[in-house]
């Protein structure tokens, strides 16, 4: 099954255009959370949204409360939209997983992108955070509610989604410094998604 993960990068891709047109017209059910991670910011901080999609609704919100983004998403036309209708702000196309930029932000934020990683791919991100991370940053991502790997689709193809258990999150994130802030699971207010909303406390 975790062949599969590799199969993300072209699906979002072949698919940009009506992800796009889907996630546009869609309810922004999961906003809450955003409001949360945007209120631990002051104005004019940095953010690096690591798989930024489109950039609506997230990042667009995340520039209009004051906030400077680095957007960061491995297809080419999900950038094309962001430099279309977010030309003062940062995107970069790459791959989150081997990201380094070489310098620090104060948040960082991995929402419906994280959790396609594979097992061994998300232990390795907490690294990849920890280097863009400045003390104090605020970092959110979402993951599914155990240890597992599941297949959904999208337009007749298969999306692959993993997540490691609870335990394994707490570790990793206290291992490189964070402390966990706020954690829900399975949260009905945000669809669904069970969520981690943490904070750098050193370098470790």
């Amino acid at each position: 099954m975790s062949d599969l993960a590799s199969q993300i990068i072209p699906h979002y891709e072949k698919h940009a255009a009506a992800w796009e047109r889907d996630r546009r017209n869609a309810y922004w059910n999961d906003k809450v959370w955003h409001d949360r991670f945007i209120g631990r910011l002051a104005k004019n901080a940095t953010v690096l949204d690591l798989g930024c999609g489109p950039g609506q609704p997230v990042a667009q919100q995340m520039i209009e409360r004051g906030l400077r983004v680095t957007g960061v998403d491995s297809s080419p036309t999900m950038i094309s939209f962001c430099r279309d209708r977010l030309p003062d702000q940062e995107w970069i196309v790459a791959d989150m997983r081997q990201l380094s930029l070489g310098r620090r932000f104060d948040g960082i934020l991995a929402w419906d992108s994280f959790f396609h990683l594979n097992h061994d791919d998300q232990r390795r991100m907490f690294a990849v955070f920890a280097d863009h991370a400045s003390v104090g940053a605020i970092l959110m991502f979402n993951t599914g509610p155990q240890h597992c790997e599941s297949v959904g689709e999208y337009r007749g193809d298969p999306l692959y989604h993993a997540s490691l258990s609870p335990a394994e999150y707490e570790m990793f994130t206290a291992r490189f410094g964070f402390g966990v802030l706020e954690h829900a699971t399975n949260d009905a207010q945000a669809g669904g998604r069970t969520v981690y909303l943490c904070q750098r406390n050193d370098f470790g």
